[in-house]
């Protein structure tokens, strides 16, 4: 799909949400708990994972990121979307880290030319293709870090995963590639939202491995959908969002060494996003902490009006 088209899908999703929040109001933002963070953990000496979180307005507005480069724009304006991001980078060194980082600046970028030409032209009629757009964002990541890897010879071989969840309430999209995973715990219940793209993951399908089985043989960890790698196959799913249900985005570092059980147990017991993500962070370190680990949790939560 051509990058023009692709765009003009997101901006009619964005305005065809903004026209929704009149009759379905949307939290406020002092009514958003979010956090992030990532961690090297403790047997790598480099970081490879890189992570967003930002509200799309006329101007994107950066909370919290791992981005080197990227500052707190101005307010100035109602949110009309939240963006949260985790690209897990793989290809060790600075190719993983540098696949991983081109993923989320791609994005970011894809998302505030979208959000810059929705505030010039904000009464698009919606058009059902917002999913395509969201491909068509993955596959400019992809296209960008092979030109990359191809410019350099020290960036060949690199690749990076990406889950991205964009909310524009009271719905929500995310995109998966890789086996980033995003989890939402609604009244109770922990369900992992993503699919593991991995070889591993790819048996169980077929009936060839057991799911018990799947986290044990080296084939976890050989992905079978990337952002950079010789197969990108992007997966968008539709969401919608509830007061008081708690979204999670994490690296593999996570969930690793911390069970879905103890990740419900947390979630269900937070106090804040930022208090959970420590929580979880140090689960994983104490569990060993042998890959990098990167979390993100963003909940809405009524608050009583002054």
């Amino acid at each position: 799909m051509p990058e023009h088209s692709a765009q003009e899908d997101l901006v009619k999703a964005l305005a065809t949400a903004a026209a929704e929040s009149a009759t379905e109001p949307k939290p406020r933002d002092d009514e958003i708990d979010v956090f992030g963070l990532t961690h090297a953990g403790l047997q790598r000496g480099e970081n490879q994972d890189h992570f967003l979180l930002c509200s799309l307005r006329k101007e994107i507005v950066v909370h919290l990121t791992s981005l080197p480069a990227v500052g707190r724009l101005p307010t100035g304006s109602e949110r009309v979307a939240f963006l949260a991001m985790v690209a897990d980078g793989v290809g060790g060194g600075v190719r993983g880290e540098e696949a991983s980082r081109v993923a989320v600046e791609v994005v970011t970028d894809y998302a505030t030319r979208a959000i810059r030409c929705y505030y010039a032209s904000p009464d698009a009629a919606y058009d059902p293709h917002f999913d395509q757009a969201l491909e068509a964002a993955a596959r400019d990541c992809h296209a960008e870090v092979l030109r990359r890897a191809g410019d350099d010879p020290d960036y060949q071989g690199m690749a990076t995963t990406l889950t991205l969840w964009i909310g524009m309430w009271p719905r929500s999209y995310l995109l998966q590639v890789g086996d980033s995973r995003c989890y939402v715990l609604r009244r109770g219940e922990l369900t992992q939202i993503s699919r593991d793209q991995t070889m591993a993951q790819e048996l169980v399908d077929l009936g060839v491995l057991r799911r018990s089985d799947a986290m044990r043989t080296p084939l976890a960890n050989t992905l079978s959908s990337s952002i950079g790698g010789g197969t990108t196959a992007p997966v968008v799913t539709h969401l919608d969002q509830e007061w008081g249900s708690v979204g999670l985005l994490c690296s593999d570092g996570l969930t690793r060494h911390v069970s879905d059980d103890r990740i419900r147990e947390r979630l269900g017991s937070m106090t804040s996003a930022k208090q959970v993500c420590q929580a979880l962070l140090q689960d994983a370190l104490d569990g060993g902490g042998s890959d990098n680990i990167t979390i993100l949790v963003g909940r809405a939560v009524r608050r009583e009006q002054a």
